[in-house]
């Protein structure tokens, strides 16, 4: 049986689809239904029906009335009603019971009609079923093929990797580097690149390379998909403008990455770095505007005019993202635009037709944002009329293809452009249209809590606040069902992630808040409420860690419960234990405290004068306070005497106002959850003026990035082993030096003499390959690092400094640690004594809040800046002896060391230790992050 010419087109349009605006708004980065191309899937889908049903079918009366069922749906399905297209292939597939090679056909393409219908479920279900069927004719060659076109479903379903074991067999996990990507592919027998190269299906092969590289690039392994992109344009140079398209796609996708690479670099202070990164995102802009241009002209040549469309809106928003270095000029941007206009008005109803109108229509010359949908778009290229024009011809294309999702993006396109005028009639009609299209069969989740979102803007304009929050919850819900997948679906999303996912979160705590502070909600509601602000901040915090890592190993352990549920259940092990949270809102910050089996209360951070009135502290504000605070710790050694006035300002503001609830008769620890800029601020150095104590002189402090990561439990610490990794000497990475460590050695010999059951590898002996040797024949409860650690603004940024000027990253600390997870005796206690963060970004700081949770660990000790002294071997030392005393929680035993630094001046001589110990900028950077118990 032949793989029909013409399907092969379809099927490579859809799969090497550029990521359009739109497109790529509609569940964050790309993960929206194929671009099916209704006009001519209509005339391919009969071509396959019939070819396929010319061979290995039984005449029989059965099959005869199989094959009038299964014309029947050719003729709904043409018709574009699909789902009667589906009811006759499902009757059809009931006499195909006992014919394999009949049932393969009928579920092929009952598999595109699901897709049509955006049922993924279903079309995943017949896709297997077809490939069980040609497997079990022996037609290896179609399952290589149906394999493919599974791959491409879990592709877009924002599953790539799943895609990637259908089509390979084998994960390429790493980023290989651009000198690497001519490295030869290496496939499993059984996948579909495999098979197509040895029944010698060119086609098959072209189909599986190329969803490959589109998948890897998903996956942010960009060397990777170019590799699968260029192999693809060596089997056949047949379909290049689709490949190019796509390799346009993958190159823009790495300028976007190495642009952050240069962002990071020049955060980290490394100028080398920061100019390479910087040339190299130059150059890979201009590579995909090469292959967009290139494309667009071999489409036109070859009359494909939707392939055309699709290059130029990828030309042109090339030239949006990156006007001021004028990868494209105005000219060629102005022509562009001009010519997607004209084949506009000419192309064929299509899914490309809709989401193409509303991207013109949205269209900006300078746009740094990825979503036009959650702001207002300004000085956009189109006037008001033609924008509406286009947006109005979006709803009857969309109409007359009766495809609900398409509906849902026009109508909710044009429901924002009123939104954006004030008209809150029309945009709320058209807005409610949106969300009718979207939710029936709940198949187009990921619009419907952008529309829900539109909606709840809408009502707010109008003063329906309370309408409102329930449109916001309902578009929270719907976004909580889909995180997982838009949060790891593919790397790019961290470029979306402020405009498209945090922005809700912060929008429906703060509507919320707002009711609750006019006092618009009943009393007895209010514990509801809050409830309810709780569980969506901690859905903020763990979807910002989870888009930062990139993956979903992060929230592996995630506790299912809400953080209600969890204070309940653990009542007893929390007992004496305060949670304080933090939510940082347009304007304002706010506050919560939740104890055990109590009523959470809120408060925003005010300022009171001497008058005793009080005004809320602008966030702009609290940020300076912080960023001098932390100045002021961190410069602190050159002080004789610590100046505490701005620590005592911040415990004015954040601790004072729950004073009579955190009494410290009941509450002997305070665990923080903090938001954005607040995850830098070491919270044990805040000053109580009246008592003239640090906070940590009057509780044990912890902070965690949710409870519901956190496992909340006391191990035996009667007999541990200790893993100790250490560098002393000046190390340089990427071009950035690291100071040798002359106390590392005293630091080292503290922890030998508590731990005599240790392994030690220690300067050139501690490299990335040793750590995962001594980790593979032994597990160690405590491991204990004594190196420069970095964390960057992006998790590649994030590593330890090993010997021979090496760096162990974050990914592979996380591979060394992950087959540990489940042994009894899995590591406890990472300890990581001297770090650095790139201040200034609070995405910095999530790599050091999430690495233990990253690695598998149940509690990390780490500092928030590297502190080069033998203060930091004093305080380990301490540490790890209060540590040994079963009776002491974590926190507890940081908090007895931290407190016998701050009385050094009390001490008598015996104790040998330094009186400037005082000094927070000696016990301070220290934090304990995860389980404190």
């Amino acid at each position: 049986m032949k793989f029909p010419k013409k399907y092969l087109k379809l099927l490579l349009s859809t799969l090497l689809r550029p990521p359009t605006s739109v497109a790529r708004t509609f569940l964050c980065v790309r993960l929206i239904h194929l671009f099916m191309q209704q006009h001519l899937i209509k005339v391919l889908f009969l071509a396959t029906l019939v070819i396929c049903l010319l061979f290995g079918q039984v005449v029989s009366a059965q099959t005869q009335n199989a094959s009038v069922l299964v014309e029947q749906g050719i003729k709904d399905y043409d018709a574009g009603n699909f789902y009667n297209a589906v009811k006759h292939w499902q009757e059809a597939l009931n006499q195909y019971k006992n014919n394999p090679s009949g049932a393969a056909v009928v579920n092929e393409n009952l598999a595109r009609a699901y897709q049509q219908l955006g049922e993924n479920k279903e079309a995943i279900e017949s896709l297997s079923a077809a490939i069980h069927d040609y497997r079990a004719v022996e037609d290896i060659q179609q399952v290589g093929r149906m394999q493919s076109e599974l791959a491409q479903v879990y592709s877009n379903l924002g599953q790539p990797r799943k895609a990637i074991a259908l089509l390979c067999g084998k994960l390429v996990e790493s980023k290989i580097s651009e000198n690497q990507a001519s490295q030869e592919i290496k496939c499993t027998p059984e996948s579909a690149e495999q098979i197509a190269t040895k029944h010698n299906d060119k086609r098959g092969k072209i189909a599986a390379l190329g969803i490959l590289g589109e998948a890897y690039r998903l996956i942010g392994n960009y060397h990777q998909a170019i590799q699968y992109l260029h192999a693809t344009q060596q089997v056949s140079p047949e379909y290049d403008f689709l490949v190019l398209n796509s390799l346009g796609n993958a190159y823009r996708s790495r300028a976007q990455l190495h642009e952050l690479q240069a962002n990071s670099a020049k955060q980290a202070g490394i100028v080398s770095k920061e100019k390479e990164f910087t040339n190299k995102s130059a150059a890979d802009y201009n590579q995909a505007r090469e292959y967009f241009q290139n494309s667009i002209k071999l489409a036109y040549n070859q009359k494909q005019p939707l392939a055309e469309m699709r290059g130029l809106l990828n030309l042109i928003q090339l030239g949006s993202q990156t006007n001021e270095t004028k990868v494209i000029s105005d000219e060629t941007f102005n022509n562009a635009h001009e010519d997607a206009l004209k084949i506009l008005k000419d192309l064929p109803d299509s899914a490309t037709k809709v989401y193409g109108a509303i991207d013109l229509a949205y269209l900006q010359r300078h746009s740094q944002r990825t979503s036009p949908f959650t702001y207002c778009p300004t000085q956009m290229v189109s006037s008001e009329n033609e924008a509406l024009n286009l947006l109005k011809s979006s709803i009857l294309t969309s109409n007359k293809l009766q495809d609900n999702r398409l509906q849902s993006y026009a109508n909710g396109a044009l429901g924002h452009f009123w939104e954006c005028r004030q008209d809150s009639k029309q945009a709320l009609k058209y807005t409610q249209t949106a969300i009718i299209a979207a939710d029936k069969n709940l198949s187009a989740k990921d619009s419907l809590y952008l529309w829900e979102w539109q909606a709840g803007r809408i009502l707010d304009q109008e003063n329906r606040k309370e309408e409102a929050i329930a449109s916001y919850q309902r578009a929270f819900e719907t976004l909580e069902d889909i995180r997982q997948d838009i949060l790891t679906a593919e790397r790019d999303v961290q470029f979306d992630f402020r405009d498209v996912v945090r922005p809700l979160y912060r929008t429906l705590a703060r509507s919320r808040l707002d009711l609750l502070e006019v006092g618009a909600i009943a009393d007895k509601q209010r514990a509801k409420e809050l409830s309810k602000v709780v569980n969506t901040i901690d859905a903020l915090k763990l979807a910002e860690l989870q888009n930062y890592f990139g993956n979903d190993c992060i929230l592996s352990g995630l506790n299912p419960k809400q953080i209600g549920e969890l204070l309940q259940d653990n009542s007893v092990t929390f007992k004496n234990t305060g949670f304080l949270s933090s939510i940082i809102l347009d304007g304002k910050t706010g506050i919560l405290l939740q104890l055990p089996n109590q009523t959470t209360k809120f408060k925003w951070i005010k300022d009171s004068n001497q008058e005793g009135t009080s005004k809320i502290v602008s966030s702009d504000r609290l940020q300076k306070k912080i960023a001098e605070f932390r100045s002021g710790l961190v410069k602190g050694e050159e002080e004789v005497n610590y100046d505490t006035t701005t620590a005592a300002q911040l415990y004015d503001w954040i601790i004072r106002p729950f004073a009579e609830d955190i009494k410290p008769e009941t509450v002997k620890t305070l665990v923080f959850i903090q938001d954005g800029f607040l995850r830098s601020v070491p919270m044990a150095a805040l000053y109580d003026n009246q008592e003239k104590k640090y906070l940590v002189e009057t509780y044990a402090v912890a902070t965690t990035p949710s409870l519901r990561l956190t496992t909340p439990k006391v191990h035996d610490r009667s007999t541990q082993k200790a893993l100790i990794l250490a560098l002393t000497q000046k190390a340089t990475i990427d071009g950035k030096v690291f100071d040798a460590l002359f106390s590392v050695p005293e630091e080292v010999g503290a922890v030998k003499s508590l731990f005599s059951n240790y392994t030690d590898l220690i300067d050139d002996n501690f490299v990335p390959e040793s750590f995962k040797q001594k980790l593979e024949k032994t597990t160690y409860p405590i491991v204990h690092i004594a190196s420069h650690a970095q964390f960057g603004i992006i998790p590649e940024d994030t590593f330890i400094v090993t010997g021979k000027n090496q760096k162990l990253t974050i990914s592979q600390l996380e591979n060394s640690l992950r087959n540990l997870n489940n042994k009894l005796d899995s590591v406890e206690v990472l300890a990581l004594t001297a770090c650095e963060t790139a201040v200034g970004d609070d995405r910095a700081t999530l790599g050091l809040a999430g690495v233990a949770l990253q690695v598998g660990v149940k509690s990390a000790i780490a500092s928030l800046w590297s502190v080069t002294d033998a203060s930091t071997a004093e305080l380990v030392k301490t540490f790890y002896t209060n540590y040994r005393n079963a009776g002491m929680s974590i926190a507890e035993a940081l908090q007895k060391a931290q407190i016998r630094m701050i009385n050094a001046k009390k001490l008598p001589p015996s104790e040998g230790i330094n009186i400037k110990y005082d000094n927070p900028v000696y016990w301070a950077p220290m934090i304990a992050i995860g389980n404190w118990l």
